[in-house]
Formats: C-alpha cells, structure tokens, sequence
C-alpha cells in the first residue's frame, strides 16, 4: 500500500501502548504488556505487526497476533487468544495493510483459522462471526445510583448473601482463593483451567488494572470475579461460584461489589464478558438492565468448514468435556493447564 510499510514491532513498550490507548476501539488485551504474559507463561509465538508513514515512520496502525500451534486441536493465529478482545486498531488504511500482513502469515504457515476478536466493525473484508455478544451496563456516578436503577427483585438476590453473611474482599492478597474457586468451577463446566501462573503474570504486569474479588463464607471461598479497567471501563473476565453454595447466590453479591468498587475508580461502563446469545450466562447478565453488544470477530479459513476455535461445547469437545467433569478437582487443576494453552 502506497505510503505504509507493515513490519514486526520492534520499539520500545511505551511506544506501542501510548499508540494503542490514543485509538479508538482499543482494549486492554491491546497492550504492549500482554505479549511477555503470552509468552512467558505459554510459550506460545507473539508477532506484533504495526504499520508506519513511510514519510514520517508515525504508527498508523498495530495488531498484536498469537499463534497457537499444537496437533491435537490444530494451528491457530488469534488476536487475542484466552480473552474476549483484540484485533488492529489505527487508521483505515494502516487497518487493513496489519491485516493484509496477517492474512499472508496465516497462509504462509498453513495457519486453519486466523481469528482477529475487535470490539467494533473493522474495515476490512474478512469473513465475521457474531457468535459471542457481551452485555454492557452504562453506570451512574454513584453506587447509590445504581442501586436504585436495579429492579427490586435483583436488589433481593444482592441481599440474600449478606444475610447468609457472605462477605467480598478485594485485592491481589485474594489470588490464591480465586484460583481456588476458578479450577473448581472449570472442572464442573468441563473445560480445563488456566494455570495459576497465568494469573500470576497477569497481576505482577498489570498491578494498577486488575480487581480481584473473591467471596466468603465462613472464611471458605465460595465465588470470585477478576477483571480490568481501562479507558472508562471494566470488564469482569472471569467469574466463577461453588455449586455447593448457589442457593446463597454469592454471584449476586460479587458483580454488585465489583459495581460499586469500579465506579469509584472512574469506569462508567461495565462489560460483563462474552457469552452465548440466548444461553443461561446471557441471561443473567441481561437482568441489570444492560444492553447486547455484538462482538466483530474477523476470520480467516484454510478449509471450508472451519469457523471456530475449539470449544468444549461442540463436536467431539462435549464428549470430553462430560469426562472432565468426572475428574477429581486437584487432577483436573493439574492436568488442565497443559490442555488449555492450546485453546485459544
């Protein structure tokens, strides 16, 4: 493309993140910080493309892109793989010469599905899939607010735990019982857990971005939320609750906590993760008044018939997924991690 040259990112961290954050669309999977997280705890090969005015060598666009190989569940090139966002951002045409380099990388390398996860509608002609939507609340300035904005009947269910004397705490001191209660949730879902060093890197990398909520009872943790805030908004990433204890609904009480804690840290959106259109978690997360987002995921194919990474709902996957299930928690949480890396 005249007037754009696209190559692998080799500048420094701040130079990449202060272009990312002055774009719109941007997320937080879309930072510098993200690639030694990918790469140290999964080894999984991180090419950051960013196209620059050849006149003044000025980024016009990036895209950070993972690959994620194994012969089991095959070859995938993704942006971002494990989350919900990513894709390029930039300039119209800065866009489409990062995904043109992406697309020749994918067919050079026999790529099966190259897959870019933006947030909005892209420039570019790849194939798009709307099979995930988030749901996004608009917050008030104020936890009193939003309180008064929920409808009685979703009030009661914030209730019910602290009547059971559930109680939230925060902070990275909480990592241990969120681990705790994520693997055993993973397990009775039938997907294979993240390893704890993910989480790990994660919060040494992003200290300043991360909430980590983790509810108790009698001093047992029961449900946790992990998310990040960025621009305005948090994302909740992951959540998880014990089956043992959903008649308490400690789920209630962690989004309502994480709600009130965001809001007086500056976020004014609160994006509830991705999910399936019509499934039981879209539902839920359609009750504190939010509204759907679709998410623009881009795609690229190397055969007909693959449109998807895997997924443990689908296929040959759900028969797996029912014998992990099976499985006792500590062997799930120790076999997981080496099965996930290649999930993206």
């Amino acid at each position: 493309m005249s007037g754009i040259v696209v190559s692998r990112f080799d500048g420094a961290p701040a130079e990449w993140d202060e272009f990312v954050r002055a774009q719109a669309g941007w997320t937080h999977f879309h930072l510098y910080g993200w690639r030694g997280v990918i790469e140290r705890v999964f080894g999984h090969d991180c090419t950051y493309l960013v196209a620059r005015e050849t006149h003044s060598d000025r980024i016009a666009a990036a895209l950070p892109l993972v690959r994620v190989r194994s012969r089991i569940f095959g070859h995938y090139l993704v942006s971002m793989p494990f989350v919900n966002y990513g894709g390029p951002v930039g300039h119209d045409d800065g866009v489409r010469a990062v995904v043109d380099e992406a697309s020749r990388i994918a067919e050079q390398n026999k790529v099966k599905l190259m897959e870019l996860r933006s947030p909005r509608q892209l420039p570019i002609g790849l194939t798009v899939s709307h099979r995930k939507v988030t749901v996004l609340l608009d917050l008030p300035p104020s936890p009193d607010a939003l309180w008064s904005s929920l409808p009685s009947k979703l009030r009661s269910q914030v209730r019910r735990p602290k009547k059971e004397g559930v109680e939230v705490r925060f902070g990275p001191d909480e990592l241990d019982a969120f681990y705790h209660v994520f693997a055993h949730h993973m397990r009775d879902l039938g997907t294979p857990t993240q390893p704890k060093a993910f989480f790990e890197a994660i919060e040494r990398t992003f200290p300043n971005d991360v909430q980590i909520a983790v509810a108790y009872h009698n001093n047992l943790p029961i449900a946790c939320g992990w998310g990040f805030l960025w621009n305005g908004e948090f994302e909740i990433t992951w959540a998880s609750a014990l089956r043992s204890h959903n008649s308490m609904s400690p789920n209630m009480l962690i989004y309502w906590e994480l709600m009130s804690r965001v809001i007086g840290a500056g976020a004014r959106v609160f994006n509830f993760g991705r999910c399936t259109p019509n499934s039981g978690t879209h539902r839920f997360k359609m009750q504190w008044g939010g509204h759907d987002e679709p998410l623009w995921w881009y795609q690229q194919s190397a055969s007909t018939g693959t449109n998807a990474t895997p997924s443990p709902d689908r296929g040959a996957f759900a028969l797996a997924a029912r014998m992990w299930r099976r499985l006792p928690v500590p062997l799930a949480t120790k076999l997981g991690p080496a099965i996930v890396r290649y999930i993206p």
